[in-house]
């Protein structure tokens, strides 16, 4: 009986496999006709290029380099996009892989072919999605209010001193931004701002908004203390915050501006 039973699942797993065959030979098929369009691509496209470079006058170990260099950034995009050796992130976290300085290049020479090329069609900034990993949520609502309501007040306190020699600064930028874009944490505002700046999406200009916005902020409690702190003589230091062009655009591509924000 067990003999019997054992030739009757080998017999099974023959028909199985026997029925699996035609799909199993058309996913070979696929994978075979990906594998020569890449191949046919990136050896026209390489060599393209190569014959370029000759005619201008590149030296041939240069030329060799380069297309080596390039062949190696085409096959990780290749792998990349198929999801092989793609490397795992944590959530809300970029990778950096660190590149050669020819693959640099390499990489470098592509966006100047991609750019001289009318048949490349670009979407939106390839920075943007970097940029979504890289800030908080409040100072999501930052760039919201920026982009809503435009340029926001702020207010520097200085030490007075006779004709502003040895001024000193007791606290720097104070605003109401993080209050009016409804932060959760508003103790945090001016290290939303630095960051923001960093990534090139606002700006801190020494150019005044209406004078009258610059009285609600300076009769806050924080304001208030920053004068008492700088004695008697204590000047304020009128300024604005904007967003860049770059921060204008990131925000019509990526947020929501139009209706309330989801709490």
């Amino acid at each position: 009986m067990r003999r019997y039973d054992t030739a009757r699942g080998a017999r099974n797993a023959d028909a199985s496999l026997i029925d699996a065959a035609p799909g199993l030979a058309k996913l070979a098929a696929t994978g075979c006709a990906r594998l020569v369009t890449w191949a046919v691509d990136t050896t026209v496209q390489t060599g393209t290029r190569a014959v370029a470079s000759a005619v201008n006058g590149a030296a041939p170990s240069r030329l060799a380099q380069d297309a080596a260099s390039e062949l190696v950034v085409r096959t990780r995009k290749a792998l990349e996009s198929s999801g092989e050796g793609q490397v795992q992130k944590l959530p809300g976290r970029s990778v950096s892989v660190h590149c050669s300085p020819e693959e640099l290049r390499s990489r470098g020479a592509e966006l100047l072919y991609r750019s001289a090329d009318v048949r490349c069609t670009e979407g939106m900034h390839p920075a943007y999605e970097r940029i979504l990993d890289e800030i908080a949520p409040d100072e999501a609502r930052i760039l919201r209010l920026l982009a809503v309501r435009g340029a926001q007040p702020t207010v520097d306190v200085r030490t007075g001193r006779p004709f502003g020699v040895g001024s000193e600064l007791v606290a720097e930028r104070m605003s109401m931004i993080g209050q009016e874009s409804g932060c959760r944490y508003v103790e945090r505002t001016g290290a939303y701002l630095n960051n923001l700046f960093r990534l090139g999406l606002v700006w801190f200009s020494s150019e005044k908004v209406e004078p009258g916005r610059y009285q609600v902020v300076e009769v806050q409690p924080a304001v208030i203390e920053a004068m008492r702190r700088a004695g008697r003589s204590a000047s304020t230091v009128h300024g604005s915050v904007h967003l860049t062009a770059f921060g204008l655009d990131f925000c019509s591509v990526c947020l929501p501006l139009d209706g309330p924000v989801r709490s």
